[in-house]
């Protein structure tokens, strides 16, 4: 047994030497005990072999009851689990006000941990992801493994400040990471997600991918991923810069890539007829905008296996320098779950292959981050959550939801949660809907701040932009890499206000949100610098606004602050606020206010 301690939290692992006559094992399971000391406040979603993608429930430990909260998420749940499985990260709260997380780090050929809480005593036990033959994990000697993590302190700020996580994992494999760009993209996405587009080409069903002459198909006449809707959306980033290009659908498959254990769906380098793929390289070429890849596998992890490196050279000569893959469905090879050894192995093999090519990976539907990312930082991002576009097609995302994710998901890792929409109802696009963004188009500015990732998505559509370019000037200003990060202050479940320094420039952004509840965030601007006077932008609620009543009414005003200022944003039911800081200019001084 291994232990290291930090000043915030400690973690420990086990550890294999080489041992002759123990070579080649099996692990059945793993017990690794948690004992706490009271009925503690709980932030958990259930423990799910396949899917992270759940909605979070806040109760005590006591009341957990995983197979009733995943059959009212209507989320497909593995019964072989009991209704006392969580997955990790788990946030917990004591009664005296102790903060705790347990979560793990550098999961690396190894099963997911999951707990099983003991709802009478109050501990927990580890319990592993199995594998399709039923055991948890095959290993060799030597072997270790993952970290086991416990992160503690009464401030809840200081656990999304803690670093603990990333510091057990080992430094970066890759020896030149100047190729890694950190970047702002647009994409056709979100257009599939509210109906106006499809992923798919035709509307015939029980294609058979070889056998299939995509030329004589007949479209639908809804296909998002066609040349000429391309270079629209290539337009409107090179006007806004904005790096990059995301594009859904582009690839023959779609028509019939969902259901069970689909083996090879996607071939990733044979484009629909519309699509273009050499015109549209010299077209994002001379616009400066880069294009990124999509591979959606249909959960079919050996034909993606088998592929993938002719999937990268074909990225690489249409030059593509960043790819979100994407795991939807039950994995191939047969048996096995997303968060099984053999997942956990193949999402790093994508990840090391990819750097070999100079190429970027976003990963969803993936297992949930483990603070891989400073090993291999071109693992850029991951989904692995129940992200935004769940607002566009079911119950959604509640208010708090954003509030949670920081204090769970993040702390393994940066996430792809695809923020800025802006036409907040989706009654906009058929009137018949009833689905919403549980937000106020402020707090959607707030959570470019508030949740961490160097791949950030303007997730909306362009005309949904173009009817509000005063609010969409935050995106554009907005910074993907930091030099400093300071957590203002935090309750999970309730509030977030983060400030952060964008790196190699004098320029600061602040994000606040908060639930259900309004609420006033008080932001104190001591971490400018000092004796210089700042231009602060602040992108608010407006008087009226209301995430459920009125989403899209904002207000935008324009003061001189210094480190001595202290802001109080107003946030709304469900609100936020998004505040950029320049520094000022003479003329600034002249014509604005003093806060």
């Amino acid at each position: 047994m291994r232990f290291r301690l930090f000043d915030d939290g400690l973690g420990f692992r086990c550890e294999f030497p080489v041992q002759n006559d123990l070579k080649y094992f099996t692990l059945a399971d793993e017990k690794t005990e948690f004992k706490l000391t009271g009925d503690h406040k709980a932030f958990w979603i259930p423990g799910d072999y396949d899917s992270n993608e759940q909605q979070y429930t806040t109760s005590k430990l006591s009341q957990i009851n995983a197979l009733e909260s995943s059959r009212a998420n209507g989320i497909a749940f593995h019964t072989e689990i009991a209704d006392n499985a969580v997955q990790t990260p788990l946030m917990m709260k004591t009664a005296d006000g102790l903060y705790i997380n347990i979560h793990e780090a550098a999961l690396v050929n190894y099963p997911t941990m999951y707990v099983m809480v003991d709802r009478n005593a109050f501990g927990m036990t580890s319990h592993l992801t199995p594998n399709a033959v039923g055991s948890a994990a095959f290993l060799q000697t030597p072997a270790r493994t993952p970290w086991r993590t416990v992160i503690v302190s009464d401030k809840a700020t200081d656990i999304l400040a803690s670093k603990l996580i990333l510091n057990l994992n080992e430094p970066t494999r890759i020896k030149d990471t100047t190729w890694i760009k950190p970047q702002k993209m647009v994409g056709v996405w979100w257009e599939m997600h509210v109906g106006k587009a499809s992923w798919n080409y035709s509307d015939v069903s029980n294609i058979i991918l070889a056998n299939t002459n995509w030329k004589t198909m007949k479209p639908n006449g809804k296909h998002g991923a066609n040349t000429a809707n391309v270079k629209r959306y290539i337009d409107f980033a090179a006007r806004n810069g904005i790096d990059g290009v995301l594009v859904e659908g582009w690839n023959v498959g779609w028509e019939d890539w969902f259901g069970n254990w689909k083996e090879n769906v996607f071939d990733f380098v044979t484009p629909y007829p519309d699509f273009d793929v050499k015109e549209l390289q010299k077209y994002a070429a001379a616009k400066r905008v880069k294009l990124i890849m999509h591979h959606e596998t249909s959960g079919s992890a050996s034909n993606y296996e088998r592929r993938l490196d002719e999937a990268f050279r074909f990225m690489k000569a249409n030059g593509y320098d960043a790819v979100k893959t994407g795991y939807v469905g039950k994995i191939v090879p047969r048996g096995e779950f997303h968060d099984g050894q053999t997942m956990v192995n193949h999402y790093i093999h994508v990840v090391d292959t990819a750097a070999k090519y100079k190429i970027s990976v976003d990963s969803h539907e993936s297992v949930r981050l483990t603070g891989l990312h400073r090993t291999y930082p071109n693992w850029i991002a991951a989904e692995a959550a129940r992200g935004n576009e769940f607002n566009a097609w079911s119950v959604g995302n509640p208010p708090e939801h954003e509030t949670i994710l920081p204090f769970t998901r993040l702390m393994g890792g940066p996430m792809d949660y695809t923020p800025g929409i802006f036409e907040i109802k989706m009654s906009h696009y058929d009137t018949n809907k009833e689905e919403q963004v549980h937000t106020t188009l402020a707090k959607q500015l707030a959570l470019y701040v508030t949740m961490y990732s160097p791949l950030q998505m303007a997730a909306d559509l362009p005309e949904n932009y173009e009817k509000r370019m005063d609010a969409f000037q935050f995106i554009r200003d907005i910074a993907v890499d930091w030099d400093d990060t300071k957590i203002l202050e935090a309750e999970p479940g309730d509030f977030i206000t983060i400030a952060r320094k964008a790196k190699n420039r004098d320029a600061w952004f602040v994000g606040a949100i908060t639930d259900e509840n309004a609420r006033i965030a008080n932001v104190l601007l001591d971490f400018l610098s000092p004796g210089r006077q700042y231009v602060a932008t602040i992108y608010s609620d407006a008087k009226d606004a209301h995430w459920e009543r009125n989403p899209m009414a904002y207000e935008i005003r324009s003061f001189i602050v210094n480190n001595k200022t202290d802001l109080n944003l107003t946030l709304a039911n469900g609100g936020g606020a998004a505040v950029s800081l320049r520094p000022a200019t003479i003329a600034d001084s002249r014509e604005l206010k003093n806060y």
